[in-house]
């Protein structure tokens, strides 16, 4: 076990308890992401309502956020509340969200992309979160701004020390506050925006919206937290004295209470060695290349299924070289995840058809559709006893190959969306299985993020290549464990044999036969 694996444990039980309050679907580590973008949603709306009556002058920046907090606390101090917890949210699920998808070793290989565009990110909402402090102009402020000057004075960027510009009260203007009104208010958010647009461009269908009841919940427990302990500024600021002991903002000004035994060069170097070693993170060690998708030109008909179902847009659309009116899929290298998903979507993976090589219109060459057959019958011809299971499962979820025994056999793909549908209906027709359980990552959390979800709309009809099994539903079961869950996978696959048992064996049906003409159709 790596210290990675070792280290994701106790994230991945935590996960589990979340879950089991509540609920897969509602999980909120499985949407940090989602939730961050949610909490500068908020943000950003309370902030254009304190905008509006805040005073960009240094007399009056303070009086006004004192009436927004008390003259005005029934709207206005919520306000103001909901803008500070929201913000200290924002930064916690970031954080989370950096540090889940580590340890789940979701930022090497094709996904350095998103990893590293994220890094700036964490930059400009710390730098977001700052200039904010520095608006309302009270001694934290002050604390904050003499801080900063100190920090950026010791780079060679000003001919003059800025922290001069903090001696006396005369030497601070309106200026200041309108130029870090327009950084706070205006340029930071935009660029915070177009960070996040770079960060989610090479993945389809991001997750930028959590689910509408953990939203509802979320945002319930900031507004409760408004209530009851609201947000507050400490006395105003007076250049003239040294700020009383302040209380900081531990989630955006941690940094700062460094800078009491540490030389600002110091920090800065601290601050840079731990961006650059974030940002180089996915190339130590870099993540062994697999074998991408190969497309087959004379068994891919264009049908679009792979292009709809990639998770990570590495297939487009172009016209078939020798089929007028046709299109063909081409793989994008650098793109591609080697997940399998669009072999699992190609109408041509099925086990049905009757040529000694079986080749699909798109498929994986380190593990072939051709090789899962195979795999698939050699499992088969083992079964013995009653109750007999074969199990499908994917590599990255609870391990299944811990289950094989008597009358359990189990086959691990990359990702159980790399699984077709008529694999299910090939197994069930041979006669030498009573049934069919499919596992692989939870739906909401799944590595290659769409696999589990896709799969599910296979089998339930929603999505094409669909399951066309005649066989009774009992004889499919579905449960989704992910990694550290083979204990409860192997109770509830107990259970599940327990009641095939109670089932009368289907017996063995003759496979259809599929003409090599139809190897291209969707049926």
């Amino acid at each position: 076990m790596s210290i990675r694996q070792a280290a994701r444990r106790p994230l991945l039980l935590v996960e589990g308890l979340f879950s089991r309050v509540f609920g897969a679907e509602a999980n909120p580590f499985h949407y940090l992401g989602a939730l961050t973008i949610f909490f500068f949603w908020i943000v950003l709306v309370t902030g254009i309502y304190l905008f509006v009556f805040f005073k960009t002058s240094v007399y009056g920046a303070y009086e006004s956020v004192e009436y927004l907090t008390h003259t005005q606390w029934y709207l206005g101090g919520v306000m103001r509340s909901l803008h500070r917890y929201a913000s200290d949210a924002a930064v916690v699920t970031m954080m989370l969200h950096l540090v889940r998808e580590f340890l789940g070793d979701r930022y090497r290989g094709f996904r350095w992309y998103s990893w590293f565009t994220g890094m700036p990110l964490i930059w400009f909402v710390f730098l977001l979160g700052i200039t904010g402090y520095w608006l309302v102009w009270d001694e934290l402020a002050q604390y904050v701004a003499i801080a900063s000057s100190e920090l950026l004075d010791a780079l060679p960027i000003f001919t003059d020390p800025m922290a001069r510009n903090f001696l006396s009260e005369a030497n601070v203007s309106d200026r200041f506050f309108t130029l870090m009104g327009f950084l706070h208010l205006l340029g930071l958010p935009v660029i915070i925006v177009f960070a996040i647009w770079f960060h989610v461009l090479r993945i389809s269908r991001p997750k930028v919206n959590p689910p509408r009841e953990l939203a509802i919940g979320t945002f319930a427990a900031l507004l409760a937290l408004s209530f009851a302990k609201p947000a507050v500024s400490h006395a105003p600021a007076n250049l003239a004295t040294v700020p009383n002991p302040v209380q900081l903002d531990w989630f955006y000004l941690n940094v700062y209470p460094l800078l009491d035994v540490w030389p600002p060069m110091a920090v800065w170097g601290l601050l840079w060695g731990l961006s650059l070693l974030l940002a180089i993170a996915p190339w130590l060690p870099p993540l062994r290349k697999k074998p991408v998708a190969v497309v087959d030109p004379a068994n891919c008909n264009g049908c679009g299924r792979c292009f709809a179902d990639c998770p990570y847009s590495a297939i487009t659309l172009t016209a078939h070289p020798t089929r007028a009116g046709m299109q063909l899929a081409v793989v994008d290298a650098d793109l591609c995840a080697s997940c399998g998903i669009c072999a699992g979507a190609c109408p041509s993976s099925t086990p049905f058809r009757s040529t000694v090589e079986l080749v699909s219109g798109i498929d994986m060459p380190q593990l072939t559709v051709q090789a899962v057959r195979a795999r698939t019958k050699e499992m088969l011809a083992g079964l013995t006893g009653e109750g007999r299971v074969m199990v499908f499962g994917c590599d990255h979820a609870a391990d299944v190959r811990n289950l094989r025994g008597e009358g359990v056999a189990a086959v691990s793909l990359e990702c159980i969306g790399q699984l077709p549908p008529s694999f299910i209906d090939y197994v069930l027709r041979d006669g030498r299985c009573d049934g069919v359980l499919v596992t692989g990552c939870h739906p909401q959390s799944c590595h290659y993020r769409f696999g589990s979800v896709w799969t599910e709309q296979r089998l339930r009809h929603q999505r094409e290549p669909h399951l066309r099994t005649r066989a009774a539903k009992e004889r499919l079961h579905v449960v989704w464990a992910g990694p550290g869950e083979e204990a409860r996978l192997a109770k509830v696959l107990a259970r599940y044999r327990a009641a095939l048992r109670m089932i009368p064996s289907p017996g063995t049906r003759p496979a259809p036969v599929e003409n090599q003409d139809r190897k291209a159709r969707h049926g």
